[in-house]
């Protein structure tokens, strides 16, 4: 019995699919029975399992779960729940390692996997090496039992731990997604008064769709601020391991402006520590944590590819502008929207100042959004390969960390490819508007130099 995968499930930072098209019941399957049979190999007995709030996360859950028993290992089933609550089991109970089934941020007809392997993240090779071993038929057999468990008060309670936050008048929001039946639970715990806004899970996403880092998403919890005078507002991903703030006059928070919010509090207890953000966040971040005395440490998208490098370099604290922040210090490690929310209150405590000062107090600098462009598969690489030789040719001051990022008088711009889409990434900043219409000029020149003209 062999099993072949879809080529595109197979992504660098975790597996990703369009249910009935790319990702079916079969490849939940396989995936449980290999990776069942990785963790048997490696001395392990046990696999944690959860799922996100989408219309097909409970069939692939049954077929995940029967790939994992029928390879031998044990299921601990957490049902439910935001995907920090998957990586939470993943720590604290006894297993070898933890799969949530989710579909993150995408459409509702996507669905995946997240995993999570001897504490650490399960990406690249590794994911590679799961393709082959099911296409080889690579499988250990078995009769795994299963146990289904209830984390949700656990996990709840981890996040309130050593809580020493005032109390604010905060809206959340949830979009429907999985994290909503623990920030109801959470708020309950919390000081302070607390709007709740769609936090019934729904696959269908009836309200707008649960992505923090699209400014339309945000239209519903800016109303909620202002027409109650909050303080700030929170917002989730899909599966809760992203977070998206606006404060008090609305205006939204960007992750890389939320990171250097956080470093500010955790440089007091830790001088000199390594921060990270990925190669998308403001020089204005890196340039503050320098100021502040941290070591400031750009490195690849991707929470995979974070997470591996804190653990590589002993950050306490790293974070990428699509609102991943990821806490080592006092917590696991691991990306966590709804920590990250209730760090965000004991970090404005500590630091006595409102989130809507802490914003004001920030440099203002002149930005795209992320831009992304289709490119097929086989040449959005080697477009950055191109670009990146003509630049070095000419000079140029480049990182090619993730793609080339190129520093000039103007500001810095960005051009990457995606490793979850067929398609070229793009980002720039400047110091104000007409710099970054030169910026962008250049971009462009570079991208139509290799064929390619962003619409």
């Amino acid at each position: 019995m062999t099993h072949s995968f879809h080529p595109t499930l197979l992504r660098e930072y975790d597996m990703r699919g369009v249910v009935g098209e790319t990702l079916g019941e079969k490849d939940a399957y396989a995936v449980g029975r290999t990776f069942g049979t990785l963790v048997g190999r490696a001395g392990g007995s046990a696999v944690a399992v959860g799922r996100d709030g989408r219309l097909s996360s409970p069939i692939l859950e049954t077929a995940l779960v029967g790939g994992l028993t029928d390879s031998g290992v044990d299921v601990l089933r957490i049902g439910l729940g935001p995907t920090p609550m998957l990586y939470h089991a993943e720590a604290e109970r006894d297993v070898m390692g933890g799969i949530q089934i989710t579909g993150s941020h995408n459409p509702r007809d996507h669905n995946g996997f997240k995993l999570v392997f001897q504490h650490r993240p399960f990406f690249g090779e590794d994911i590679q090496k799961l393709g082959a071993m099911a296409a080889a038929g690579d499988w250990t057999e078995g009769a795994g039992r299963v146990e289904t468990v209830d984390l949700l008060d656990a996990y709840v309670a981890r996040l309130m731990q050593g809580f020493d936050g005032r109390a604010f008048r905060i809206g959340w929001d949830t979009g429907n997604g999985a994290a909503g039946p623990a920030v109801e639970k959470l708020t309950q715990l919390l000081p302070g008064e607390h709007h709740l806004l769609f936090t019934e899970v729904d696959g269908n996403f009836p309200h707008h769709h649960p992505d923090p880092t699209e400014d339309r998403n945000l239209a519903d919890l800016r109303a909620l601020v202002r027409d109650n005078k909050l303080d700030f507002g929170v917002a989730f991903d899909g599966d809760g391991d992203r977070i998206g703030v606006v404060d008090g006059e609305g205006r939204a928070i960007g992750g890389d402006q939320l990171l250097s919010i956080f470093t500010e509090d955790v440089l007091k207890d830790r001088p000199g520590a390594t921060i990270i953000a990925d190669v998308k966040a403001s020089q204005a971040l890196f340039d503050r944590i320098e100021a502040l005395g941290g070591a400031a440490l750009m490195w690849k998208t991707g929470h995979s590819l974070i997470k591996s490098k804190m653990k590589e370099t002993g950050s306490p604290l790293a974070g990428e502008m699509t609102g991943h922040v990821f806490f080592a210090d006092d917590y696991y490690g691991f990306d966590d929207g709804l920590y990250a929310a209730v760090r965000l209150i004991r970090t404005v405590t500590r630091l006595d100042q409102s989130v809507t000062d802490l914003r004001d107090a920030m440099p203002e600098m002149a930005n795209t959004p992320e831009l992304r462009f289709p490119v097929v598969e086989s040449r959005k690489f080697a477009v950055v390969d191109e670009v990146l030789d003509r630049l070095r040719a000419a000079g140029a001051e480049v990182d090619d960390t993730d793609g080339a990022r190129v520093r000039t008088a103007d500001g810095w711009w960005l051009l990457r490819a995606s490793n979850t889409q067929d398609a070229l990434v793009a980002r720039a900043e400047a110091k104000d508007a007409d710099a970054l219409v030169r910026l962008v000029a250049s971009l462009d020149s570079q991208l139509a130099e290799s064929g390619v003209i962003r619409a």
